[in-house]
């Protein structure tokens, strides 16, 4: 028979990865407190009232896929998938260069039909473009995408391209094959039931974050805002104290510490850990306008500064990755070139409407090879410490699945070594 020890679990973050693990803990019969630095919870995934617009807006558009089991089943537990929702077909597109729009059908099931039709692949493409798709699936040697797959050519410009960009944000040339072929045995090589996208009607606030709070406070979990850490403080193997500005909490010898911060303050904290130190940034813009009530919930745009293109409710959203070559650009320059293309995609006025931008320099960690080498496990040095983000090592770019799943990860760490003879 085995059992728990009474503990308490300090959760320092309260990003995805860190609401994901106090989900996974709520019920292990341990005290949860999450401690978040800011005065928001959710991280980089949040939503907040805007005061320009008038409006509730996202920080950033994050794009999740029906296969991102992580993320998805961590809504339906917390209650936010009911905001959610799932678009089939699966990715509509427009090439501005040629006005071209289309749809890229995928069939459900392994077995990729859809490449044989020409109704549902990508255009101007043929079944043989599709075989080097397969060098991808069990990349052995990390290396950049450019010296595995041709960077060029139809298939990799109105497909491949912006399908990685959007993931891995960074121009996917440059990007790590081990990430890319990750990401294709979990989506593209599972068929279309893995790659519908999943779009938060109401925000994603709505969806991951404001559900995961309350189910939360129904379980007794406590999550502090403007609580920030200041110091881990050790004693041989294990961290004996958390210093905060106004206590400094003892651990107990059952206690257990999860470090969900961003890779740079997990640096801070630990001197000496190697982490990704190399970013990306995102750029977001968002317009107040009502879209035309035949626009898609989300749409490509190739040969353009505007990547993704989101229709909700009241508003349009725009996801620019690897975007940092705007982030100099003034902002109301930025946010009439954006909209000059949203305009024409979706034959909008041409008047720009109430806007905001929204621009995270440090929005993920760059995923070239080399930065995906420095990424670290969950285990550290100290017997009672684990870390959580998605810059950690889960296997998959810094994406909200990637998140969770090294939420749950250093939960189930947690849980494990908390574990005594009975």
């Amino acid at each position: 028979m085995r059992s728990f020890d009474t503990g308490t679990v300090h959760i320092i973050g309260a990003g995805l990865a860190g609401l994901a693990a106090a989900v996974r803990l709520a019920d292990s019969g341990r005290k949860i407190i999450v401690h978040e630095a800011t005065n928001q919870p959710g991280g980089r995934c949040r939503s907040y009232y805007d005061q320009q617009t008038g409006m509730v807006i996202d920080n950033g558009t994050h794009l999740v896929l029906s296969g991102n089991r992580a993320v998805l089943d961590y809504a339906r537990t917390t209650g936010g998938a009911a905001t959610l929702n799932e678009m089939k077909p699966a990715f509509p597109f427009v090439d501005l260069a040629t006005k071209k729009r289309w749809v890229l059908k995928l069939n459900n099931g392994m077995i990729p039909w859809w490449v044989f039709n020409k109704n549902a692949r990508v255009p101007d493409t043929k079944p043989p473009d599709y075989l080097p798709l397969a060098r991808l699936l069990w990349a052995s040697e990390d290396k950049p995408l450019k010296d595995v797959i041709d960077c060029d050519g139809p298939l990799y410009k109105r497909l491949l391209e912006p399908f990685f960009l959007a993931a891995l944000n960074i121009k996917p040339k440059d990007g790590s094959v081990k990430l890319a072929s990750r990401l294709v045995r979990e989506t593209l090589a599972l068929g279309g039931q893995a790659c519908h996208p999943v779009v938060a009607r109401e925000g994603i606030g709505k969806a991951f974050v404001e559900p995961a709070l309350a189910w939360l406070d129904k379980r007794g979990v406590t999550v502090g805002l403007q609580h920030a850490l200041h110091e881990l403080q050790f004693d041989g193997a294990r961290v004996s104290a958390l210093k905060f500005a106004d206590e400094t909490v003892t651990l107990g010898s059952a206690d257990r510490v999860i470090l969900a911060v961003p890779s740079y303050a997990a640096q801070n904290f630990l001197p000496g850990l190697t982490a990704p130190s190399s970013f990306r940034g995102i750029v977001n813009a968002h317009f107040r306008i009502d879209p035309p009530t035949d626009a898609p919930p989300m749409i490509g745009v190739i040969n353009a500064m505007s990547e993704w293109i989101f229709s909700f409710d009241d508003r349009v959203a725009v996801t620019i990755s690897d975007g940092g070559e705007w982030f100099n650009t003034p902002r109301q320059k930025l946010a009439a070139d954006i909209w000059r293309e949203v305009a024409a995609v979706l034959k909008l006025p041409a008047d720009l409407p109430p806007w905001q931008i929204v621009r995270e320099r440090r929005a993920t960690f760059a995923a070239t090879p080399e930065e995906n080498a420095k990424r670290p496990g969950p285990v550290t040095q100290w017997n009672n410490l684990y870390l959580a983000g998605d810059w950690t090592d889960t296997g998959l770019p810094a994406t909200l699945e990637s998140a969770v799943r090294s939420g749950n990860t250093a939960a189930e760490l947690v849980h494990s070594s908390g574990r005594v003879a009975a």
